[in-house]
C-alpha cells in the first residue's frame, strides 16, 4: 500500500487543524511538524497517537513527527485582479472563511479603501472596531473569521475622497492591528494597480498572492497587470483562480458558459503558475453573498469549490515552511 499524501494531509487537518505545520511524504515515509504550543502532555499524547494511527492507515510505512511549540510567523495573503467586477471581494471572504473551516486561525482585511464591501458579505455591517493602545481590535465575524474595513469606520454610503498617501495610511491601521492568535491574514485588495497596492508590496510584503480572473480574454489581461505588479514586487504568485466559470440554469439546468471557460486556466499554464480552481457563476452564491452568508460556511458544490482553492493555498504556504 503506497503513502495516499491527499488523504493523509485531509486526516490531519481534521485531526490537528491549524496545529499541522507541514507534511511531505516519500518513499512512504511521512514526515509531519505539529504545534504544539500551549497543549499539556496527556493532549500532546493524544494528538500524537491519533497522527501516526492516521499516517499509518493513508499507507504510511514510516513516521516521522516533530512536535514544536514555536510561533508560527503571521503571513499576508493578498487577493488581487486587474479590473474590478470579477468577484475578488466574494472570493476573499469566502477564501477566508473555507481556511478557517480547515482549522487554521485567518483575519480579513478588506483593504478596498473606496469600495468597501466585506462588512456586508461577513455580516459584520454597523459594527465598529474597539481599540486598545493605538491599535484597532478586529470585528469578530459570524463565521470564525475577525476582521477590519473601513466599511466599519464610515457611514453606510459614504464617499471616501482620500488622495493615496491618506489611503496608505488607512491600509496600515487595518493591517497593524491587534490579531491575536491569527497565523494568516487575507487581504482583499481594490482592483487594478494603484497606491493601495504598492503601499502593499512595499511595506506590508505579502507571503503570496491570488489572482482572480473572469475567463475571457479582456478580464485575463488585466489580470497579466495585476501578476506583473506583483512579480516587480517580488511577491511569490501562489496561483490563478478563475471566477463565474459556467452557468447552470435554475429553471431548465442547462449549462452555458456566457465568459467562456477555461481562459484563466489556460493563462496559468501558459504562466507556468498554478491553477487553484475556479468558482462557476452561480444564483445562490450571489443570494447568499448578498445576505451575509459566505457560501464557504455552508456545505454543496458552491462551499467545496471555496474548499478546494483554499486547501490549494494551505499547500502552497505548507510547503514554504
Amino acid at each position: 500500500m503506497s503513502l495516499n499524501e491527499d488523504a493523509l494531509r485531509s486526516a490531519l487537518e481534521e485531526l490537528a487543524g491549524a496545529r499541522l505545520q507541514s507534511l511531505r511524504g516519500a518513499d512512504g515515509i511521512a514526515t509531519i511538524v505539529l504545534d504544539v504550543g500551549g497543549m499539556d502532555r496527556m493532549e500532546r499524547d493524544r494528538l500524537e497517537m491519533a497522527v501516526r494511527d492516521a499516517a499509518r492507515k493513508a499507507g504510511a510505512q514510516d513516521v516521522r513527527l516533530a512536535m514544536t511549540a514555536e510561533k508560527r510567523q503571521r503571513r499576508i495573503i493578498a487577493v488581487g485582479s486587474g479590473k474590478g467586477g470579477v468577484g475578488k471581494s466574494t472570493l476573499s471572504a469566502n477564501l477566508a472563511v473555507a481556511m478557517a473551516r480547515l482549522g487554521r486561525k485567518v483575519g480579513l482585511v478588506d483593504a478596498d479603501i473606496y469600495g468597501p464591501s466585506q462588512p456586508r458579505l461577513l455580516a459584520t455591517e454597523g459594527r465598529r472596531p474597539e481599540a486598545e493602545g493605538n491599535k484597532m481590535i478586529p470585528v469578530p465575524s459570524p463565521f470564525g473569521v475577525p476582521m477590519l474595513s473601513m466599511g466599519h469606520l464610515v457611514q453606510p454610503g459614504q464617499a471616501i475622497a482620500w488622495r493615496g498617501p491618506m489611503a496608505g495610511n488607512a491600509l496600515g491601521q487595518l493591517i497593524d492591528a491587534h490579531w491575536g492568535d491569527a497565523e494568516i491574514i487575507v487581504v482583499d485588495l481594490p482592483p487594478g494597480t494603484g497606491d493601495v497596492q504598492l503601499t502593499m508590496l512595499q511595506k506590508h510584503k505579502p507571503a503570496g498572492a491570488v489572482i482572480v480572473s473572469t475567463p475571457q480574454d479582456l478580464a485575463l489581461m488585466d489580470a497579466t497587470r495585476a501578476i506583473g505588479l506583483f512579480e516587480q514586487g517580488q511577491v511569490p504568485l501562489i496561483g490563478l483562480v478563475e471566477n463565474m466559470a459556467g452557468y447552470i440554469c435554475p429553471h431548465c439546468g442547462e449549462e452555458s458558459d456566457p465568459f467562456g471557460i477555461g481562459g484563466a486556466e489556460a493563462a496559468a499554464k501558459t504562466m507556468n503558475l498554478p491553477f487553484l480552481g475556479r468558482v462557476p457563476l452561480d444564483l445562490t452564491i450571489r443570494r447568499d453573498s448578498d445576505a451575509g452568508h459566505p457560501p464557504a460556511a455552508g456545505e454543496g458544490p458552491q462551499a467545496e469549490a471555496f474548499a478546494t482553492i483554499a486547501r490549494g493555498v494551505l499547500r502552497w504556504l505548507d510547503g514554504q515552511g
